[in-house]
């Protein structure tokens, strides 16, 4: 089971597929030990070969099983329709993001329907300290438990952990975070906090404005940010959460 882990794990940094030779070199393992657990795994269904190069990749049923066996999927089902509402009302994109460990992983994501868009990759990994969803999930983790997780974020000066601190109490406060984007200019990312049934925080519902030029612009940045407040309600009560619980809009 140790080595089909490490296989998949080498593969999530080589998507481009590696040959049986290479995966033994770059493991440290024989040819001979890697064949066998390379056979199993593409009998399984877990790899498969393209006969051209000889050269393995991990197929679908990985993401397949992932998603099925996790909490992420009656996430991804509940947050799909509103997502794809939302997208159509306010012509942006938007994606869902849950923690994982110390970092943050898109599981879900729906472009807009024109024809220029902002979106995040699925699976793209986000910076806790940095990304407005990294913000929403802390702020919105309780107090006993945040300093643990904290802790399992990337080291960093004592200054900007306080920093951090300050600046998520304040999310809290609000209820929402908005901040120009970590990643282009001229994009203002919004997220609110998804609730589930316990009254914990399960994700965060972040939305990358892009202003446009062209007139197609649906609604504004106040108006996009209270359709995405009410959007993360949503999902929120159809994963349970009782309104009393707490607050996600402003």
């Amino acid at each position: 089971m140790e080595k089909g882990i490490e296989i998949l794990e080498l593969f999530a940094r080589d998507p481009g597929g590696l040959t049986i030779s290479e995966i033994a070199q770059r493991l440290k393992r024989s040819i001979s030990e890697v064949f066998r657990i390379i056979i199993v795994m593409e009998r399984l269904g877990w790899l498969r070969k393209d006969p051209a190069n000889d050269r393995y990749t991990v197929s679908y049923r990985v993401l397949d099983v992932a998603f099925r066996a996790t909490p992420a999927h009656t996430l991804s089902n509940v947050a799909a329709p509103i997502m794809h509402r939302l997208s159509v009302d306010t012509n942006q994109s938007c994606h869902l993001v849950v923690r994982t460990g110390g970092n943050a992983t898109v599981i879900h994501r729906q472009e807009n329907m024109g024809p220029v868009s902002f979106g995040i990759r699925l699976g793209t990994s986000v910076d806790m300290m940095t990304s407005c969803s990294g913000h929403v999930l802390l702020a919105f983790t309780p107090v006993e438990r945040r300093a643990s997780v904290i802790a399992e974020l990337p080291g960093a000066a004592s200054a900007t952990l306080r920093r951090l601190e300050k600046r998520l109490e304040e999310v809290r406060g609000q209820g929402y975070e908005m901040q120009p984007s970590a990643r282009a200019a001229g994009v203002t990312d919004i997220s609110f906090p998804v609730f589930g049934f316990d009254g914990q925080v399960s994700a965060a519902l972040t939305l990358p404005f892009l202003t446009t030029i062209d007139g197609s612009q649906r609604s504004d940045l106040d108006e996009t940010r209270r359709m995405l407040g009410e959007a993360a309600q949503r999902i929120s009560e159809g994963l349970g959460w009782l309104p009393q619980s707490g607050n996600v809009t402003d």
